[in-house]
């Protein structure tokens, strides 16, 4: 009997000589049964990753009341021990100490910190005082006390230099209206100078009164120039530094000899 392959007739003829229509079902099944096959792995696919999403989720809620639960009760047993503390200690726990304990400098009574101004009356005063307090507020409102009274000290060693007007007003509008002649940036930069921060404004009027009636001038190592840090004048190269205090570098103007 001849192999298959040599048979004839359509029993006889090899699967890859029958026309397509007419191909037998043989062939047709591995196309059903692999649609099939990659439709359940598909399925299988998305049933696994929508089990691990949902462990994962699961695990993160467990995980989140796990730790609220134990937050909870930690802060309860804290609660119940702040509980038993006598007000007076608990008082005393949680109150500044006195500024020279803090380790914040004070002079002939002046405390630079926040605490000591408030502590002070409102103040107010003539002419000289609005000057001084209006340059200390567009000035130095943004610095701390002990900047605020820096900057003052400037001011005032300047009117007790020779090389200076002998009046605060005098001192702090020197040069406005010629350009680059201004000493104080706020009387010449073309903005109006108002007063939009009431409680500033107290503090640096505070401030202005207590440097008008004498106190002494122990920060800036009698300087009589300053500058923020964000900018580098050409004069800053030649004046001896004195200080460095919040936003802003102090410098002395050298003493001009007859040999200089």
């Amino acid at each position: 009997m001849l192999p298959l392959s040599e048979q004839s007739g359509a029993r006889g003829r090899p699967f890859e000589n029958f026309p397509l229509e007419t191909a037998p079902l043989a062939r047709e099944m591995p196309r059903e049964i692999s649609w099939v096959g990659k439709m359940t792995v598909k399925k299988t696919i998305c049933a696994a990753i929508s089990a691990a999403i949902f462990c994962v989720a699961a695990t993160s809620v467990t995980a989140d009341a796990l730790m609220a639960s134990r937050l909870g009760a930690i802060l309860g047993q804290e609660r119940e021990a702040l509980s038993v503390v006598p007000d007076s200690r608990m008082s005393m726990l949680t109150s500044l100490p006195p500024a020279q304990e803090r380790g914040v400098a004070t002079q002939a009574g002046i405390i630079y910190d926040r605490e000591f101004l408030a502590a002070k009356p409102p103040v107010s005063g003539g002419e000289n005082w609005q000057c001084l307090s209006e340059a200390l507020y567009f000035e130095a409102r943004g610095e701390s006390v002990r900047g605020m009274f820096a900057v003052g000290e400037v001011i005032m060693n300047r009117v007790d230099s020779d090389a200076y007007p002998d009046t605060l007003c005098s001192v702090i509008n020197q040069g406005t209206g010629r350009r680059y002649a201004c000493q104080f940036t706020y009387t010449c930069d073309g903005k109006p100078e108002n007063i939009g921060e009431p409680r500033s404004w107290e503090r640096v009027g505070k401030v202005a009164r207590i440097l008008i009636d004498g106190a002494p001038r122990v920060l800036t190592g009698g300087a009589t120039h300053y500058h923020t840090k964000a900018v580098n004048p050409s004069w800053a190269r030649r004046f001896p530094r004195t200080a460095e205090i919040g936003f802003h570098y102090f410098y002395r103007q050298p003493v001009r000899t007859a040999s200089n």
